[in-house]
């Protein structure tokens, strides 16, 4: 699976991680492993402009998803199928985050910047799958399948710093 991280927010931001919880999701909705992924972090300007002339709507916006590939996705959202190695993996597309936007919702969610920016790319990720959340049913399903993608990211993530941290030890002899 090919994840393109680029910043272009002048804002320092852990793009390995976001790589990683890109790649954990793509993995759990069973995307085909060579699929390509682009996630481009801009600051406010540039996102206000996307924003206004992608969606018609003013000031900036946390993220926005370009999916690549409408006539043929690689993947339907929801469909648990197997990727069959054969078929061609496809362009998934573009999340476009913007680190400004994500502090400020961080900020008043009372959680890391980090976390946020993890919560967008898992959001925009479901949209390049075809989740939507216009209509309630849609809502339900799209927020329920991100809601599961994040905890069990965070899961992972925990027992992968915690098993970090015991090897640590045990190599220090601390344990």
């Amino acid at each position: 699976m090919s994840i393109d991280i680029a910043n272009e927010a002048g804002i320092d931001v852990d793009e390995v991680g976001l790589a990683a919880v890109a790649r954990f999701t793509l993995d759990q909705m069973r995307i085909h492993p060579l699929a390509e992924l682009s996630v481009l972090l801009v600051d406010e300007r540039t996102m206000t402009e996307l924003h206004e002339r992608w969606m018609g709507e003013p000031g900036p916006t946390d993220v926005l998803a370009f999916p690549m590939d409408e006539l043929r996705p690689p993947h339907l959202g929801g469909n648990r199928v197997e990727p069959d190695p054969g078929a061609d993996p496809g362009l998934l597309g573009d999340v476009v985050l913007c680190p400004q936007v994500a502090t400020e919702q961080a900020g008043k969610a009372g959680h890391s910047a980090q976390d946020e920016l993890e919560l967008l790319t898992v959001h925009g990720i479901l949209h390049l799958l075809g989740y939507d959340h216009a209509e309630p049913e849609e809502h339900a399903a799209m927020f329920g399948t991100q809601d599961q993608l994040l905890k069990a990211w965070r899961d992972t993530k925990a027992t992968t710093e915690t098993e970090a941290t015991t090897q640590t030890k045990e190599r220090e002899g601390t344990v």
